[in-house]
């Protein structure tokens, strides 16, 4: 049974893993978690809303009987077997899974289409009554978005020591709360956050299936492909200063706004990004002090850039700066990053010659391969190209495609040794 694009999820009837804690369940339990009037989702990092959706998780996990643990950088983990062993053998676990944040009003399937289909691949595996070869793991990461403290990955970045302790206590939302306030708030100590070399050392393999946020799936017209690497891509912020006044008694030649500037930038990220042929975006602003009435004192612009050619992101990036008179701070920055391309290959292969894509996407799985962990990913098409939005979609018999193709690359993994 098909879907409509504005539907949040996939349709529940017909055939299909439909056992009592199958995919549909799944779905259907995390459907009302964190939606909005509008069909999208806020699902922030820290927040009521993330403490139901770990503990749905943790639940879930518990059900299949996994033991579930939370690492040093706020990330969950399920394991089924004993991964500490594994690796005293010589032999660590695979690992699937997502994220269950979300970005603003963001879609359905981005995130916990991976973490779904990660629990529904165990079920299969456990249906055929044996214990795996290796541990099984099953990864929730943290603030994969970074939509409440606006660094993507967090969690992986924290995992993996790509993000300094300090700097990740002191990121701050837009109400001014801490990642350490909440972080403690959550009820978890903030001091212990850090890198976590034992939980990373558990990885021997990691695979994250996620929707594709594209329609290259759709022009090739299959349902599930894997992909090969992650572009160059970084996100940059603009801080431009002015001197706040009275919007009716302030000759426009006596003005000093920034906003003007920050006119200018968005305008020059649209035409840098034509020029050098990548995708540039200024998706968030903050204007102070927001009156209706008052010229802005402060004018706070975010820029986002992503190429396949890392020479072409940094020449946006030089060429907005040159319109908008200031150096911007870098907030974040990832080289191209493949992943690994025997697992790529062996995918494909497994899968009827998968179609292999790269993404200009930012993922968990780019943290981990980044960092030495053998990596692949796969994508599930996505019909509408939409994605980020309450629009992004799936079909039901796609997703369940999904599952069946996970199910067979860790059925694949776990039967080597690393």
């Amino acid at each position: 049974m098909t879907g409509s694009p504005g539907r949040t999820g996939p349709a529940t009837s017909g055939g299909g893993l439909d056992a009592p804690d199958g995919f549909d369940t799944m779905w259907t339990d995390l459907a009302p978690l964190g939606r909005l009037g509008d069909g999208g989702y806020d699902r922030f990092a820290w927040t009521r809303t993330d403490d139901v959706l770990r503990t749905w998780f943790t639940a879930q996990a518990a059900s299949r009987g996994l033991d579930v643990e939370q690492d040093r950088a706020g990330n969950l983990w399920a394991w089924w077997g004993d991964p500490d062993a594994a690796v005293a053998a010589g032999t660590p676990g695979v690992v699937v899974g997502s994220h269950l944040d979300s970005v603003p009003s963001g879609g359905a399937f981005d995130g916990p289409l991976g973490v779904v289909s990660a629990l529904a691949a165990v079920d299969a595996l456990q249906a055929r009554e044996r214990e795996p070869a290796r541990p099984v793991g099953v990864l929730v990461s943290a603030e994969e978005e970074g939509a409440r403290f606006g660094l993507a990955c967090a969690g992986t970045r924290l995992l993996t020591g790509g993000l300094d302790p300090d700097r990740a206590r002191s990121l701050r939302d837009r109400d001014g709360t801490t990642l350490a306030e909440a972080f403690g708030v959550s009820g978890h100590d903030p001091d212990s956050l850090g890198a976590d070399p034992r939980a990373l050392g558990r990885v021997g393999a990691f695979v994250e299936l996620h929707v594709e946020q594209g329609r290259g799936l759709v022009h090739l017209e299959r349902a599930v492909g894997v992909a090969s690497s992650i572009w160059p891509h970084g996100r940059w912020r603009f801080d431009l200063t002015g001197r706040a006044d009275h919007a009716g008694t302030t000759p426009l030649a006596d003005r000093d706004d920034p906003v003007l500037r920050l006119a200018a930038v968005v305008v020059e990220a649209r035409a840098a990004a034509v020029r050098h042929a990548c995708l540039a975006t200024v998706g968030k602003v903050d204007v102070r002090p927001n009156g209706v009435n008052a010229v802005a004192s402060t004018a706070t612009v975010w820029l986002d850039v992503r190429s396949g050619s890392a020479a072409a992101v940094q020449a946006v990036v030089a060429d907005v700066s040159r319109v908008a008179g200031v150096a911007p701070r870098c907030e974040s920055s990832t080289a191209a990053t493949p992943f690994d391309p025997t697992m790529t290959a062996r995918a494909s292969d497994l899968l009827a010659r998968a179609p292999v894509l790269s993404t200009g996407a930012g993922h968990d799985a780019g943290v981990l391969a980044a960092a030495g962990v053998p990596t692949t990913m796969l994508l599930v098409r996505n019909p509408t190209g939409v994605s980020h939005s309450p629009h992004e979609h799936a079909e039901r018999e796609d997703c369940l495609a999904g599952v069946e193709a996970l199910t067979t690359v860790l059925s694949d993994l776990l039967s080597e040794r690393p």
